[in-house]
């Protein structure tokens, strides 16, 4: 241990001012860093004289008291675990004292950890009286600073050389670095992650309730949910342990209760799996035989605990039931390829009847506190309570997006920026699609711990003058109305927007939305019918273990958005995504009514749900081709009236659809099931058209699935 002790020595003989003693503390403590050889022994009669120095020369004491409290320090001084597990290397330095009584007195301890220094003091004060320094043949106190090394350095051992060697073992020690690897024990770690919960209504379902009960300080709009905001309020391992098959096969295990691979280490894990999503039904209507064959591979993880990561990459092919491949190509991008399949990506012609659509998404998080998650990724988002959202929902294709949530007090903030595409041929510059970026703000308040409100602001604007990404839009806390405004009123298209949710009780709340996508106050409050008055609205009720049937679980919900909602005068401003509504699945010019009962037992589930809607669309006709306010993708200056503009108008059309579905989870940790699905749709519209005109749908499926996003069959 190569210690470096240094010295000030002072009299009590010399009666000095107690201001004169603090300032030489401080310019002790100050400049500590001074050898022996800088203040010699001879001004002292005797050095500090520890009892194995008894016999020692007096020109050696100073050496003898040196290694004699370096040697003790080393035998004594115990680093703690906490230290050691985090591979500290530095100093301790102890300011210290020898009385004139011969008592060892720690005047300060500086070092990092509060363990170290506690150490330190303990220490020292087992140290044993020694015969005190004198000075003209008087006892006399003494100062001395001790930086003790950490790690602990034998006495008469060079440090400089102790970490050459240690660098040296180190590096020797590589050798055996892949060996040392450790795959530890995988204890469910995702429960606790900061990853994304892959959003699915029927999983969400799951603990719905847990989230919703009076007096929690919550937000649940804001969805994907990261696990360990949910993990909070619902065990998700306990939930799952409840439904555990007992497998000690290697092949059970993984088939029925576990990740396909694992990996764990002292500061990561990750999980990788296979899945699919084979689907093989029919279209009893229209006589068309229906499949789909995905097979996708999955992983999540985290790097440390602020990093989480998941990715999911899926390989696609399919034919579905006569309406939903008749949507998917009226739909279809410029280019030549066929279809757009809803909710997914992009398809290419596979065979003679069947489309190929691959698709891919993922993101990272980042958690620097609990205020902060960040997370850039390729995916979906969602704002609200509701199956529906007016605001944003998970109808459309994956985007690029990034997202701030910032959670304190009363408080969740959820800013998300997105790159969206218009894929029409009449946007279509160069062969290219059309960009456009959309930039949204949530504020969740609770009131009360009943009461929650919701305040959503929304921006959609285009590359036009080669601007590209405004960074106008990048300030988390503006009003984008203002932006829109400097920007020029058809540069962007701003929305807006109130929530609300009450918390009747523990098993029962309710929820609305608000949306206004038009600023004139006349127009939207004036009673006369004007396009403008561009609004929409939700009220939805949610009942928990309904009726005392526990993990019952029903929701209905009306939804009523006025005709041109989401669309704009600048028909590339427009609310939608890939040809697809970035709100509601049916656009605007509706009203819709839905009814949904969910309920699982262990591994068996069942949903339900029914849908009434009449809805109003364009002629597209010779005779009649102005723009009714139903498909968001229209010109407003082919609007078919200023005022009298009334709901459903148009092509009036009344849907019905009824979806049921029954299953069994075949694995829990990676969502596999294995279900059969029942739809009947109903579509009637007033006149016939060429793209519009009176079906009826009756498709029975079967299939297998590793359920990670929301599948939407009723438009």
């Amino acid at each position: 241990m190569n210690l470096v002790i240094t010295k000030k020595l002072y009299l009590s003989a010399l009666n000095i001012q107690t201001t004169m003693k603090q300032f030489i503390f401080l310019f002790v403590f100050c400049f500590s860093v001074v050898s022996f050889a800088q203040v010699t022994s001879a001004q002292y009669e005797k050095y500090p004289v520890f009892k194995e120095c008894a016999n020692t020369d007096v020109d050696a004491l100073e050496s003898c008291f040196k290694n004699t409290l370096q040697q003790f320090i080393f035998e004594n001084f115990k680093v703690s675990e906490k230290v050691f597990s985090e591979n500290y290397k530095g100093n301790v330095n102890v300011l210290f004292e020898v009385t004139k009584d011969g008592k060892f007195k720690v005047l300060y301890v500086d070092g990092i950890y509060d363990e170290l220094k506690e150490e330190a003091r303990r220490v020292f004060e087992l140290l044993p009286t020694v015969e005190p320094a004198t000075y003209n043949g008087s006892p006399a106190y003494v100062q001395f600073t001790l930086p003790i090394a950490i790690p602990l350095v034998a006495p008469g051992e060079s440090i400089v050389q102790t970490e050459e060697i240690s660098k040296k073992n180190e590096r020797e020690a590589l050798v055996n670095e892949y060996d040392a690897l450790e795959n530890l024990p995988y204890n469910n770690e995702e429960y606790k992650s900061n990853i994304n919960i892959p959003l699915s209504h029927h999983n969400y379902s799951l603990f719905d309730s847990a989230l919703n009960r009076v007096g929690l300080n919550n937000h649940t709009a804001q969805k994907p949910y990261v696990y360990s905001e949910v993990n909070k309020y619902y065990d998700f391992e306990a939930a799952n342990k409840e439904i555990l098959k007992s497998k000690t096969s290697w092949f059970g295990r993984k088939l029925w209760n576990e990740h396909l691979v694992t990996i764990k280490g002292k500061d990561y894990w990750l999980t990788l799996d296979a899945g699919v999503d084979l689907q093989a039904g029919k279209d009893f209507d229209a006589n068309i035989d229906t499949y789909n064959n995905t097979r996708l591979v999955y992983t999540q993880g985290s790097i440390g605990k602020q990093i989480g990561f998941f990715g999911v990459i899926y390989e696609s092919q399919g034919r579905f039931a006569d309406y939903f491949n008749r949507y998917a190509e009226s739909i279809r991008p410029d280019g030549g390829n066929p279809a757009i399949i809803p909710g997914r990506g992009i398809a290419k012609e596979f065979k003679s009847d069947s489309y190929d659509y691959p698709i891919a998404t993922g993101h990272i998080s980042y958690t620097p506190s609990k205020y902060f998650n960040i997370q850039l990724g390729h995916g979906k988002t969602f704002l609200g309570d509701g199956y529906r959202s007016l605001f944003t929902s998970d109808n459309a294709s994956p985007y690029p997006f990034f997202k701030i949530n910032t959670t304190f007090w009363k408080l969740k903030y959820t800013n998300t920026w997105m790159s969206l595409r218009d894929v029409r041929p009449e946007v279509t510059e160069d062969g290219s699609f059309r960009t456009k970026y959309m930039a949204n703000h949530y504020l969740s308040y609770n009131i009360t711990k009943r009461l929650n409100i919701g305040l959503f602001e929304s921006v959609l604007w285009q590359n036009d003058n080669n601007r590209g990404f405004d960074v106008n839009y990048l300030n988390p806390i503006i009003f984008y109305r203002a932006i829109e405004f400097s920007t020029g009123s058809r540069g962007g298209n701003a929305l807006i927007g109130i929530s609300a949710k009450y918390k009747v009780n523990d098993r029962i709340n309710a929820y609305g939305q608000f949306i206004i996508d038009e600023f004139s106050t006349s127009d939207v409050f004036g009673g006369k019918g004007s396009y403008k008055n561009k609004t929409g609205y939700q009220l939805g009720l949610k009942y928990y273990d309904a009726f005392g049937l526990k993990n019952l679980y029903l929701q209905t919900e009306y939804n009523r958005v006025r005709p041109y909602t989401y669309s704009h005068n600048t028909v590339v401003l427009n609310y939608g995504h890939n040809n697809q509504s970035m709100a509601h699945t049916l656009g605007a010019n509706f009203s819709e009514f839905i009814t949904i009962a969910r309920y699982q037992r262990g591994r068996i589930y069942g949903d339900a749900k029914f849908i009434i809607a009449k809805r109003g669309f364009e002629f597209n006709t010779a005779e009649d081709s102005f723009f009714y306010g139903g498909n968001i993708y229209g010109n407003e200056d082919d609007r078919v009236s200023d005022n009298g503009n009334d709901l459903a108008q148009g092509n009036t059309t009344n849907f019905f659809h009824t979806e049921v579905q029954a299953g069994y989870v075949i694995n829990p940790a990676t969502n596999l099931k294995i279900y059969g699905s029942f739809i009947f749709r109903s579509f009637d519209p007033e006149i016939d058209t060429e793209t519009v005109f009176k079906t009826q749908t009756t498709w029975v499926n079967f299939g297998i699935r590793t359920d990670l996003f929301n599948c939407y069959y009723d438009f």
